[in-house]
């Protein structure tokens, strides 16, 4: 009797076991995959500069003229270096300002020939700087001099020869940069102005003109101790803008002798106390 009555109180609990199996059971969610949100790249906005047939020109000539004629790796070079010096904020805001101004390039830069031979190679080498090429090993360098020469300064941080002149950035004891960084190619973006010249009017008398200049009357009482006019080879760079002359009728005009350029001993960019 107390079997069977073991017997039926295990069959009750083996049925309640089971219904709270059946209730706590719960159907499982098939899992979900994560969504994935795509980051859209914001492409910085590139600065834009203006440039017109003479700064090409301009451009042309520095590389020409301060990379003593040499190969596509000296023009790159100085070209680089135009274009740093253009985008830092620190010099003038077209290319022919930053090559025009006053003791920072080589004498004659503006005036003198460049050999017709050396047109298809220097053009090149325009067109691929006026693109976003820069040379490789220039970086942040906005200054350079004649290979071999050596100066006591010690901010003059070398970054690679080329042309036969050393390039250099001026960087502290700590190597932070002393002058304002140039913008990377990659956030300029150069504009053709066709026919606009972006030259400033301080250099504009650099620029050989046509308009031939008055020669006074013979045997005048104003011409005397006048001193004849030199004949010149080539231009000559002045030192500073020449002075507009306005001839007036029945007055003989007398043409100043331009000064000559300052003395170099080869340096390229402006060198101060402290290494340029």
């Amino acid at each position: 009797m107390r079997a069977e009555i073991s017997f039926g109180k295990s069959l009750i609990g083996i049925l309640f076991a089971g219904l709270a199996a059946t209730s706590c059971t719960t159907t499982s969610k098939p899992a979900t995959a994560p969504v994935k949100t795509e980051k859209k790249q914001v492409q910085p906005a590139k600065v834009t500069f203006n440039y017109t047939p003479k700064d090409r020109d301009c451009l042309k000539r520095a590389m020409y003229f301060e990379s003593q004629h040499s190969d596509e790796d000296g023009y790159l070079a100085v070209g680089s270096v135009v274009m740093n010096r253009l985008t830092s904020g620190a010099y003038a805001d077209s290319i022919c300002g930053v090559v025009a101004q006053k003791k920072q390039f080589a004498p004659g830069v503006m005036t003198r020939e460049v050999k017709p031979q050396a047109e298809p190679e220097l053009a090149t080498a325009a067109d691929a700087i006026l693109s976003g090429e820069r040379h490789p090993a220039i970086g942040d360098a906005m200054f350079f001099h004649t290979a071999g020469l050596r100066f006591p300064y010690n901010n003059m941080h070398y970054v690679t020869v080329a042309g036969g002149n050393a390039f250099y950035e001026k960087r502290d004891e700590d190597g932070t940069l002393e002058t304002p960084p140039p913008l990377p190619s990659y956030e300029v973006a150069m504009n053709y102005v066709p026919g606009e010249s972006m030259l400033p009017p301080q250099f504009e008398a650099l620029i050989p003109s046509a308009v031939p200049v008055p020669i006074p009357a013979p045997n005048t009482p104003a011409t005397a101790n006048m001193q004849p006019m030199p004949i010149l080879d080539e231009p000559v760079t002045t030192a500073e803008p020449a002075a507009t002359i306005e001839p007036q009728p029945g007055v003989p005009v007398a043409v100043p002798t331009p000064r000559p350029a300052y003395d170099s001993v080869m340096l390229r960019g402006s060198m101060t106390a402290n290494g340029g």
